[in-house]
This record gives C-alpha cells, sequence and structure tokens, in this order.
C-alpha cells in the first residue's frame, strides 16, 4: 500500500505535534507501507523561540526533517512542506504530484492540507476529523447559509474528501449534539506507537499533570444555536480540585491564562513550551508524571462528541493512570483502574483515591488499554480498511 500523510509538524515545530502527527507515518511504515509525508497548508509557520508566526518556514523544515530522521530515518526522501510562496522544501513539486498519483490513500490529517487537484488523484482522499463539533459547525454554518467566504472555503475543502473520519466516536449516537451534516463519519483513534512510550515506575512524589492550551484561536463552534467554548470553560469548573486531594496537580497551560489565580487555587503551574519543546521533552514531561487529571474543551464535552486525546493515550501507554473529563468516551474505550472518566469535581476526587489505593494495578490497567486500543498498527490497518474497503 502507498499511503500519502499530511500534518502540521514543520507549521507548529513542537515535540508534543509532533508526535501527534508523525506516529501515523510510523503505524502505517509498521504496516509495510510506502509513505510520504506532505504539508501544504496555505499557512505562515510558527517560530516557538519568537513566540509568534512567520512566512520563513526554515525553522519548521528544520524541525520536520530532524524529527524524521530521528523517528523514522527510512523517510528521507519522502516529505514535503510547501511554504506560503508556493516554494517546496524536501521532496519537488513533482514527486509529491507523482506520490499523490500512486497512493492508495491521501490522510488528510486535521484537515490542514489543501486538497490541490493533483493532489486528488490518489485512490481515495479520506478527511480524519481531529475536532469534533468544530469541524461539523463549518459544516451545518454553510448548510444554513451563515457564513462567510473564509468558511465556505474550509466547508468545500471537507466535502471535497472521498470518505470521512473523525476522533469523535460518539458521533451518531442518541445523546450527542454534534450533527452528521449528511456525511458517514467513521469513528477512529489515535496511533500510538508503543515502543516509543516503554513503561517505568511511576515517580511516587510526582503530580498527576497535563498538557493544556486554556483558550483557543479559531471561532467557537455554535451548534443547534448554542456556542461552545474551550478548555478555560471546563477548567473553571474543576478550579479547586487540588484542595480537595491529597495528590499534587499540576497543568502546562499555553496561552493567555489566568495562572496566579490557577495557582492560587493550589495548582502548579507550568509553561506548556518548555514541556513540549522537543520530542525527548513532551516524553520525559510524561513519564515523569504520576499521572495525568485533565479536562476536555467544552465544545466535546457539552456535545458528548467522544473525544479522546492523543496526549492521554500516550499517558496510558507509558503506564500512567488517567482521570479525565468525560466527553462520551467512556462508551467506546473500556475505563477501569487506570482510566477514569469524571463528570463531576467528586466523581474526579474518588478516581484519584482509587489510583492512589492501589497504583500498581492502575498502572498495568492503563498500559492494556493502550495497547488494545491505541496500538498505531491497529489503528492504520483499520484506517486503510474502512478507507478503502
Amino acid at each position: 500500500m502507498r499511503v500519502v500523510v499530511t500534518g502540521l509538524v514543520a507549521t507548529y515545530p513542537v515535540g508534543g505535534v509532533a508526535w501527534d502527527y508523525l506516529q501515523y507515518v510510523q503505524g502505517f511504515r509498521a504496516l509495510g507501507c510506502e509513505v510520504t509525508y506532505l504539508e501544504d497548508t496555505g499557512q505562515w509557520f510558527y517560530d516557538p523561540v519568537a513566540g509568534t508566526f512567520t512566512p520563513e518556514p526554515t525553522t519548521g523544515v528544520r524541525f520536520l526533517a530532524a524529527t524524521l530522521e530521528r523517528l523514522e530515518p527510512g523517510m528521507a526522501g519522502h516529505w514535503a512542506v510547501r511554504a506560503i510562496d508556493g516554494t517546496m522544501h524536501g521532496q519537488a513539486e513533482a514527486a509529491v504530484h507523482r506520490a499523490c498519483a500512486d497512493a492508495d490513500l491521501f490522510l488528510n490529517v486535521s484537515g490542514g492540507c489543501w486538497l490541490r487537484e493533483p493532489y486528488r488523484a490518489a485512490r481515495v482522499t479520506a478527511y480524519l476529523d481531529s475536532d469534533p463539533s468544530y469541524s461539523q459547525a463549518k459544516l451545518a454554518a454553510v448548510d444554513a447559509g451563515t457564513t462567510d467566504d473564509e468558511l465556505l472555503r474550509s466547508a468545500r475543502l471537507i466535502r471535497a474528501h472521498d470518505v470521512f473520519f473523525t476522533l469523535g466516536e460518539h458521533i451518531g449516537a442518541a445523546d450527542c449534539r454534534v450533527p452528521t451534516v449528511g456525511i458517514k463519519w467513521k469513528p477512529t483513534r489515535q496511533p500510538i506507537v508503543l515502543d516509543a512510550w516503554p513503561v517505568t515506575p511511576g515517580p511516587a512524589a510526582a503530580p498527576f499533570t497535563t498538557v493544556l492550551s486554556w483558550k483557543i484561536n479559531p471561532t467557537p463552534p455554535t451548534v443547534g444555536g448554542v456556542v461552545y467554548g474551550g478548555k478555560d470553560v471546563e477548567f473553571e469548573r474543576f478550579l479547586d480540585l487540588p484542595r480537595r486531594t491529597p495528590d499534587r496537580l499540576e497543568a502546562a497551560i499555553a496561552g493567555d491564562a489566568p495562572r496566579d489565580r490557577i495557582a492560587d487555587a493550589g495548582w502548579t503551574v507550568r509553561d506548556a513550551r518548555d514541556v513540549s519543546a522537543t520530542l525527548d521533552d513532551y516524553r520525559d514531561y510524561i513519564t515523569g508524571s504520576r499521572g495525568e487529571l485533565s479536562v476536555a474543551k467544552n465544545a466535546y464535552v457539552a456535545t458528548r462528541s467522544g473525544w479522546f486525546s492523543t496526549r492521554s493515550a500516550a499517558y496510558l501507554a507509558s503506564g500512567r493512570p488517567c482521570v479525565l473529563q468525560d466527553t462520551g468516551f467512556s462508551s467506546h474505550i473500556p475505563c477501569g483502574p487506570g482510566l477514569h472518566a469524571f463528570t463531576t469535581a467528586a466523581e474526579a476526587v474518588a478516581a484519584l483515591d482509587a489510583i492512589r489505593a492501589n497504583y500498581a494495578h492502575a498502572c498495568e490497567h492503563a498500559r492494556s488499554v493502550a495497547e488494545t486500543c491505541f496500538r498505531a498498527e491497529d489503528v492504520c490497518r483499520r484506517l486503510l480498511d474502512d478507507a478503502l474497503g
């Protein structure tokens, strides 16, 4: 099989983003697929040192090349990044077009890649919705005629694909408020390369941690006349959790958050950039944690989307128990000693108590969930079967 995988690694050259997208590359290659990685977003590139965006792609391209060389040395010569001026870095444009024409699957992860005509030559083009409720809200707004030109362009790009996947595993269920907008959404999960996340003993004195963006830039999704928010909305509901448990709680936050107020409530506050700059920084932060305690975006929670985080899957793979706000994922992923879904502060506290009572058992269960539900080869094989079958 030949697969083209798109992503945002050069666009956002930080460790957490690299793990999110490149484990697709690794998963397909582990199945014996010939893989090309393509990045063509039409966006400026984030400069993590300057903390701003720039049209200059050099930093992002170098980060992508070095990261691929480390994770998948066989990918040398099989990747490309298009800058906003049309310049191709890595593979030449003609080689990219040939790779797409020969591809069995063009997998547009997060829908970040422009679906240019040469890319459509793949046998099947697939849109992978990593932001459930946001994607569908765009389409619903266009269908209702309440949109602008940019939203219309984005909606047309989404609908131009042949098949549609979503990390919102609960979409289509009776209690899910995410509209299907006339599309048959196929559920999928995040691929985790288990060998990249070895289990080590959980540090006894370490905190339960998480990494989050306080508030996102895209327009909040409106579904059925209701405007939904980001993690800032949900975090406020659980602000006093540190005062209700003997476990230490820590949040590595990106964005303009009320850090002093969060710290005053008992949280240890870190800068997300410090813990996710490189592949190792991100992985070390996860494995240096006792486990994860995390809320989700209000848009995921209130709509019962079923979304689950790649970050949380990495905690599980590392044998780190997770206490996560329920988005509806508990209907699809087996909860137990190492994975707890909560809707109230009392449930989160009870979950932390249960983990503390038998931490070793919780760690074993966490890893078993990752092996059963997120193993990269299994996820990518199902993607191929569901896309091409």
